[in-house]
């Protein structure tokens, strides 16, 4: 190789060493990437603590690194205010999760709303899970207390499974109101196909950290895994429309 030649590569390669690190995100992004092809990364941005990159993932998820990509470390982090701790990762999360819920079309949910609804919460449900069937028991009276409840499909067994194939069903049949009523009784549910949205949901709910059903989104973004009992998840849902 010439001596012009090979100062030609070093400076080549010396001028993307420096627009890397004259670029933190992209410098983060090509770590990570490295680290694991194919990372849904949705954006990079400072985060409120100096020195400290902030990388939103699809669906919510919150990493952090530093501004050559070399150092990266999940967890919260807190931001002490008046004396109290703030967590901005909790924060920041909650609102990518709303986001994300948010864009899921009417159409594609089975919804059960009051008249003069207050709030909202969207449910990740299986039509076989004990407790998802308890809480659709008390619907009417979510209902009453003036919560829309809005389902969005979570088979627990994956893609293929018989609650997959339930979850269809309910979502193709001409009435979804009534067929998922139909489900969370027992009763048998018309099998019925049709282009639905069912993996499409389960794959969201995958992505937003859902392990389980019921997994219930309250209209802020923040998650609540599990069952509780109307008038305490009311309460909630109540609480986070009006800090929203």
């Amino acid at each position: 190789m010439r001596v012009s030649s090979l100062f030609a590569a070093v400076a080549l390669g010396l001028a993307s060493t420096l627009a890397l690190a004259a670029d933190p995100g992209q410098a983060i992004r090509k770590a990570l990437q490295q680290m694991q092809p194919g990372l849904p990364i949705e954006s990079i941005a400072e985060s409120p603590m100096t020195g400290l990159y902030q990388v939103q993932l699809k669906g919510g998820r919150m990493l952090y690194a530093s501004a050559d990509g070399q150092f990266v470390m999940q967890g919260y982090l807190y931001q002490l205010k008046d004396g109290k701790p703030l967590n901005l990762t909790e924060r920041a999360e909650s609102l990518a999760v709303a986001k994300a819920i948010n864009g899921i079309p009417a159409g594609e949910m089975v919804i059960f709303a009051p008249k003069e609804p207050k709030t909202h919460i969207t449910v990740f449900t299986d039509t076989d899970c004990g407790y998802c069937q308890k809480l659709h028991s008390e619907v009417p009276e979510l209902n009453r207390l003036g919560v829309e409840v809005r389902y969005v499909a979570f088979p627990r067994q994956g893609i293929g499974s018989h609650g997959y194939g339930d979850l269809v069903s309910v979502w193709c049949a001409k009435d979804r109101q009534a067929a998922m009523n139909k489900a969370k009784a027992r009763e048998k549910v018309p099998a019925a196909t049709c282009d639905n949205p069912v993996a499409k949901q389960f794959e969201l709910g995958q992505m937003i950290g859902v392990q389980g059903t019921p997994a219930v989104i309250l209209a802020n973004g923040q998650m609540i895994p599990g069952y509780q009992p109307a008038a305490q998840l009311a309460k909630q849902a109540l609480t986070a429309q009006s800090t929203n």
